[in-house]
Parts: C-alpha cells; sequence; structure tokens
C-alpha cells in the first residue's frame, strides 16, 4: 500500500536498470516512484489531477520523451515533467522546457540533484492541486466559503478573488456596503489562505478609546500576553474603521507596519486585512484615513458586491437561511412560492445581508402559527411608507425572465422535497420529460442528492 504522505513520481525509461536505480534512490529519498517501460502505458496512468512529478528518458522507441511531453501538456499543463537526456540532447531539452518541460537533468547525473529537482516539482505540484481542490471546493460548496453562495457574476467575481488573494501576504482592503458579508471575506480570505490553523483577530477602531487601542495593539497586557500584531502569530489580524483613530495612532501604525516589527524589534508576521465601508475615498481625500496609511493597507482590494446587484442569489441565499432558521426552530420549512420570488427579486436590499437574514428568521417564526409571505415580513421590515410602497410594487425593476427562472426553481425543488429526490414522481407532477428536468437542474445548480 502507497504512503499517501509521499509524493508520487512516475519514472519512465525503456532501460531496466536505469529504472531501477533511479527508483531505488527516489524510494530512498522518502519519494513513491513507480516505473514503466514506454510511454504508451504511463499515459494510461496518468490524468489531469496526478498529484506528482513525471521524471522520462527523451530517447525512447515509439512516443519518445518529447512526444510524451507535448500529451501531458494536454492533460495539463501544470504537470512537472523532469526530461533525462544524452549529452548531445542538451540542445533539445532546452528546446523542450521552452515548451513546458520542467527542468531535465543530463547523464551521467548526479542523483542529489534529480532528488532536489523532484522535491522543487512536488512542491509546485501540491500547490497547484490544493488551489484547484479549493476552487472546486468553492463551486461545490463544501468549505466555509459555501457561505459566498451564488452563481452570479459579481459573486463569481469575488470568489475568484478571494481563491487570488488568500496565498498572499501583502496586507488588503475589503471595502463594501454594510451588511454586504466584508467580515466573511475576511474570514474566507483567513480559511483559504496557508495559515488558516494560525489565529484569526479582529478589532474594531471605532469602537476603542484611543488609550486602549495603543495597549491592545502596541504593549503586552498586564497578564503578559503579546500585543495584538504579536499574538496572532502568522494568522491575520483585521482591523475595522481604522479612519476612526487619531491621526497620531494612524502615524504610529503606519510606521509599525511599514518596519515590520514592534519597538522592542519583534518581528510582525501577521498578515492585515482592513475592514472599511463604501466611503473610504472620500475620508482619504478628506484627510480622516491618512492616505499614507490607506495606500499601506490597500495593498490588495476586494469589494464585496451588495446584494441588489447579484440576482437570482437573492433566491438562494433566502433559501439557505429559511432552511437553517427552521432546523433551529425545530419546525417544518414554510414553501416560498411564486409571489415572494418577485417580493425578493424585486427588494432593493438596503440592509443586504443582515436584512436578509433577518427578514427568513422572521417569516420561519411567523410561518409557524400560520401561512405568511415574504411580501408581508417586509412590510413590516421598511418603516418610511414610501420605500415600501417603492418595494412591494416593484416588481417591473428585474426582467420578466428572472422571476419566470426564480419560480421555475422553487417549483422543482419543492417538488423534489416532497418526493425525497425521487426523480420519476416530480417528472410526474411537473410534466417534465427527463431530460428538460435535468437540464433545469442543471442550470438552476439543483442536486438531487440534497433532498433524498
Amino acid at each position: 500500500m502507497s504512503d499517501p504522505d509521499r509524493m508520487p513520481v512516475t519514472i519512465i525509461d525503456d532501460e531496466e536498470d536505469m529504472r531501477a536505480s533511479v527508483s531505488q534512490w527516489l524510494d530512498l529519498s522518502g519519494f513513491a516512484p513507480r516505473t514503466f517501460d514506454c510511454a504508451t502505458a504511463a499515459l494510461d496512468q496518468i490524468d489531469a489531477d496526478y498529484p506528482g512529478v513525471v521524471i522520462s528518458d527523451v530517447r525512447m522507441p515509439g512516443i519518445d520523451g518529447l512526444e510524451l511531453l507535448t500529451l501531458l501538456q494536454k492533460k495539463d499543463r501544470s504537470l512537472p515533467v523532469i526530461l533525462i537526456t544524452g549529452h548531445g540532447d542538451v540542445t533539445m531539452a532546452v528546446e523542450a522546457m521552452r515548451a513546458g518541460a520542467y527542468d531535465f537533468v543530463e547523464k551521467p547525473f548526479d542523483p542529489e540533484r534529480l532528488s532536489d529537482l523532484v522535491r522543487r516539482a512536488g512542491a509546485a505540484r501540491r500547490l497547484t492541486i490544493d488551489n484547484r481542490l479549493l476552487r472546486r471546493e468553492l463551486a461545490d460548496g463544501t468549505v466555509l466559503l459555501r457561505q459566498i453562495m451564488g452563481d452570479s457574476a459579481p459573486t463569481l467575481r469575488l470568489r475568484d478573488a478571494i481563491l487570488d488573494y488568500a496565498h498572499a501576504d501583502a496586507p488588503i482592503l475589503i471595502t463594501g456596503e454594510r451588511g454586504a458579508g466584508r467580515s466573511l471575506v475576511a474570514r474566507a480570505l483567513h480559511a483559504a489562505g496557508p495559515h488558516a490553523g494560525q489565529p484569526f483577530l479582529t478589532l474594531n477602531c471605532a469602537a476603542e478609546a484611543p488609550s486602549h487601542f495603543e495597549e491592545r495593539v502596541f504593549s503586552p497586557d498586564r497578564s503578559g500576553n503579546p500585543p495584538l500584531l504579536i499574538a496572532a502569530g502568522q494568522g491575520m489580524v483585521v482591523l475595522e474603521n481604522v479612519a476612526a483613530l487619531p491621526a497620531r495612532l494612524q502615524a504610529r501604525l503606519g510606521q509599525t507596519l511599514t518596519d515590520g516589527k514592534m519597538s522592542d524589534g519583534t518581528p510582525i508576521r501577521a498578515r492585515i486585512a482592513t475592514i472599511a465601508d463604501d466611503k473610504v475615498a472620500e475620508e482619504v481625500a478628506s484627510g480622516q484615513f491618512s492616505p499614507g496609511l490607506y495606500y499601506l493597507l490597500s495593498a490588495l482590494e476586494i469589494t464585496t458586491p451588495p446584494l441588489r446587484s447579484v440576482g437570482q442569489d437573492v433566491m438562494m441565499l433566502f433559501e439557505h437561511y429559511v432552511d437553517r432558521f427552521a432546523q433551529d426552530y425545530d419546525t417544518s420549512r414554510p414553501d416560498i412560492g411564486a409571489e415572494d420570488a418577485a417580493s425578493l427579486l424585486a427588494h432593493d436590499w438596503p440592509g443586504n445581508h443582515r436584512q436578509l437574514i433577518n427578514i427568513a428568521e422572521r417569516f420561519v417564526l411567523r410561518s409557524r402559527h400560520g401561512s405568511s409571505t415574504v411580501r408581508a415580513v417586509m412590510g413590516e421590515e421598511i418603516p418610511d411608507p414610501q420605500r415600501a410602497a417603492q418595494t412591494l410594487e416593484g416588481a417591473s425593476r428585474r426582467p420578466l425572465k428572472d422571476h419566470v427562472e426564480a419560480f421555475e426553481r422553487l417549483q422543482i425543488e419543492a417538488a423534489l422535497r416532497r418526493h425525497h429526490g425521487a426523480i420519476t414522481p416530480v417528472m410526474e407532477e411537473l410534466a417534465l420529460p427527463r431530460r428538460t428536468l435535468n437540464e433545469k437542474m442543471a442550470k438552476y445548480g439543483i442536486s438531487r442528492a440534497d433532498f433524498v
């Protein structure tokens, strides 16, 4: 049985002695080698998600090393391929590297150099596979980031930005309207990064007296615990409302982060994330937020989209929270009808996700005592009569297509729920042929397994 902690290495060479010697050396070096005497046999065993490294001789009968490289790149361009060359093949090998080979070793080669090459190639491969798996987990909604759910363009861009920036060390500024999930994005960046097991510490600068902020961030506490910037280790420190700090503290914070160490010389290893609202540009222009500190903290930037911009993702989010509150209150899940869907899609969501969560909870609680509607709950949520009238009469703000699709999705999910995921009775109830039902389920991201 192979050791899952050992990096797999595929060795391809038509010379048995060479295969055996390379395999033995790599085995002793802590890898998990497997050998093939021709490229054809190896190709059948290497797929796009092969988690290791390929070593191949250049000159072989049949498919040679260069042809193998081309075929492997068609499967996965990031797969590391190390070529073994004879003295006269060096020029050819250099051309192969330009074509995508990871590196080459010339016969006779130093086994230590080969081990080092494999180790570095393996580390690069592991990072590639980890990022790929994370992207799939995001798409499947199986990690913390599943809370950032939806298929709209703004939501997809947000998830991509989190993946792109999670492995960076630079400070990151997270902006957006209140209630739009800025804190969730900070947690997602930390959870998706290489130091997810390290502390995640937050501080709302507007809620701290200047003297208390100074003590917490720059000095050990009375018990001797380290200041916040050191206590986080290699984790993340999230600062909210930095513009509320006095100019003196903004200057000290900027200087400390620029130096990368505390006044006693202790290095700062934590990543800094800053949460600001959508008026941050005005705060910088007015001088309330020090421009120098702003540019230091905004080396990278993510903006959370307002809920009104994500289209039918609103339906997915609302259903998620209705399900959650129904479980929390141990009650049956209320049905969401076409009128409810129209109300949700027409709303402008000034409170963003927080407002959506409040309405979902009220909807579940009111439905325990008889049927209720989202429209009725929204009428309670909005104190301004003019805004309420605009919201309740505003179904025309979105195209008819959006309402039709939202209604279709609701009906399919409701039928699947009633029939516990059984496809045949759902087809009969909705009068849909199997192919059409399958196409619509794929279109709306509905999985039968969620209802079984």
